[in-house]
């Protein structure tokens, strides 16, 4: 076993100072420091005053370090799993883009491999949980950075007949046959639908919803602002009791408009990267769904200026939604791990560090640079 004190501990609702974190491939408990420091069977772990975090959960990246979820390889894969883990990412969802059928079948089965490399304890990367698909059941009016080519009708066939490796997909509840591939997907599956790339009403995105949709893409980008006749996408998503995602890089969104979210959704709120293969890495021309897109600083766009995924790290995004808000970390750190592992259905076992879940944790400094990243117990990363 190991415990890891001289820290401040983030808990659910709060930062526990002076215990200590007891584990070994599971979370044990919060323990009192001075008694497990003096026991020789216990590695005792020095946290020297950091952060002692629960992983964070990136549900929503479609790539890092030059690579992408939607080129349907293994190794690249691989490489992203190990590039995240070093942000404080222990689980994710490799997310795919509206690409052809064909590549999003490769992509699934590239995850597929990558879920099980993953159950190798020895495996240094970010645990894959399945696949966010982004598409490709979006409305070609709000397409952003999906090629229109390969947009299609919603086809609940495609999802439910990949129930084993899909946890979430996105469609634009507006188009033809979307409540009804909603639910379908829903009576036989555990796979969250989300509206997103949607040019929907606010009662057409209600009407999403009271067909089983629970979640909501990217909240502003790619779909219907906050209107007082018709208050849109974004007004339904604050309205309902639905999870809800925020690429906080101060650049998709005015970090001004943080706290009003935060108001509004509470607990509901997930922090997420939409991270493209050009995060991590110089700016310059990079691909997204085989598209160019230009990188510079924290904007990635495509030659028409169409704003085209980021370059975030997602402890860099609890970073900026706290020094926005003003709020606590716990509460900034709930948003980037508990609740998007509640969103998927994983946060019996991931999410945050208490007894029984897998001992997913990272130090971070006053910075939320990250120090260290255990997964399952084992360290997989040190700066």
């Amino acid at each position: 076993m190991r415990a890891i004190g001289n820290g401040r501990i983030i808990t659910p609702v709060g930062i526990v100072e002076n215990a200590a974190l007891l584990f070994d491939k599971k979370i044990i408990g919060l323990v009192d420091a001075d008694s497990v420091r003096e026991q020789n069977d216990i590695e005792w772990i020095d946290a020297k005053g950091a952060y002692i975090a629960p992983g964070l959960v990136d549900m929503h990246i479609h790539g890092y370090l030059g690579e992408d979820t939607s080129d349907g390889k293994f190794e690249g894969l691989v490489a992203m799993a190990e590039g995240i883990a070093k942000n404080g990412v222990t689980s994710w969802l490799p997310t795919t883009m509206t690409v052809s059928v064909a590549e999003i079948n490769a992509a699934l089965d590239a995850v597929r491999a990558l879920m099980k490399a993953g159950e190798n304890e020895d495996f240094k990367g970010a645990r894959a949980l399945g696949v966010n698909a982004e598409g490709p059941f979006i409305n070609p009016k709000k397409k952003g950075a999906q090629a229109e080519t390969n947009i299609l009708a919603p086809n609940a066939e495609l999802i439910v007949n990949n129930a084993d490796v899909i946890r979430i997909f996105t469609l634009a509840p507006e188009m033809p046959g979307a409540l009804e591939c909603i639910k379908t997907v829903k009576e036989k599956t555990s796979i969250a639908a989300s509206i997103g790339h949607t040019n929907a009403t606010y009662d057409e995105a209600k009407a999403g919803i009271a067909a089983g949709a629970s979640h909501v893409t990217h909240l502003f980008n790619a779909q219907t602002p906050l209107a007082h006749r018709d208050p849109g996408v974004v007004g339904a998503a604050l309205l309902s009791d639905v999870t809800t995602e925020m690429i906080c890089d101060d650049f998709h969104i005015n970090p001004a408009v943080y706290p009003l979210v935060r108001g509004m959704k509470g607990d509901k709120l997930v922090l997420i990267t939409d991270c493209t293969r050009a995060g991590g890495l110089e700016d310059g021309e990079y691909t997204l769904g085989g598209q160019p897109i230009f990188v510079k600083g924290v904007e990635c766009r495509l030659a028409d200026g169409t704003i085209a995924g980021s370059v975030l790290k997602l402890n860099h995004a609890v970073r900026n939604f706290m020094n926005a808000t003003g709020c606590p970390v716990w509460e900034a750190v709930n948003a980037a791990s508990l609740t998007p592992a509640r969103a998927i259905g994983v946060d019996d076992r991931k999410g945050s560090l208490e007894p029984g879940k897998d001992a997913d944790i990272f130090l971070a400094d006053d910075n939320f640079e990250v120090i260290a990243t255990y997964i399952g117990g084992n360290k997989v990363y040190s700066a």
